[in-house]
């Protein structure tokens, strides 16, 4: 007698199809198709999870440096002086700062040591 494995395979497909649901096409309805699609959009996921980590530090740099240049200091110098004066603020506090606060950002700059 041959023995199936019982409902394990069954719930494991189900669980790939409800995954599919909303994807285009046999996609989303055939077993195999849909398996294919949903491994790759899980590798898609996880590489896209690194690229908006990378968007994002690229905003807040663009954003620093539009401020800082709006106190006439270039962004690298502006990343120099915090260095040496010992400010340890990252980027992204430096974009949020500078986006909600500009009068903080500008006692930030009036902080930093003058070359």
């Amino acid at each position: 007698m041959r023995v199936k494995g019982g409902s394990a395979p069954r719930r494991s497909k189900n669980r790939v199809l409800k995954e599919a649901k909303g994807f285009w096409g046999r996609r989303s309805k055939c077993w195999k198709m849909a398996l294919i699609a949903v491994r790759r959009s899980k590798q898609q996921a996880f590489v896209g999870r690194k690229i908006r980590k990378r968007d994002l530090r690229a905003l807040w740099i663009q954003r620093v440096n539009a401020a800082s240049r709006q106190h006439g200091i270039s962004y690298n110098r502006f990343i120099e002086g915090l260095g040496k004066a010992s400010i340890d603020l990252d980027r992204r506090m430096l974009a949020d700062i500078a986006v909600r606060d500009p009068q903080a950002f500008a006692a930030v700059v009036q902080a930093l040591p003058k070359a």
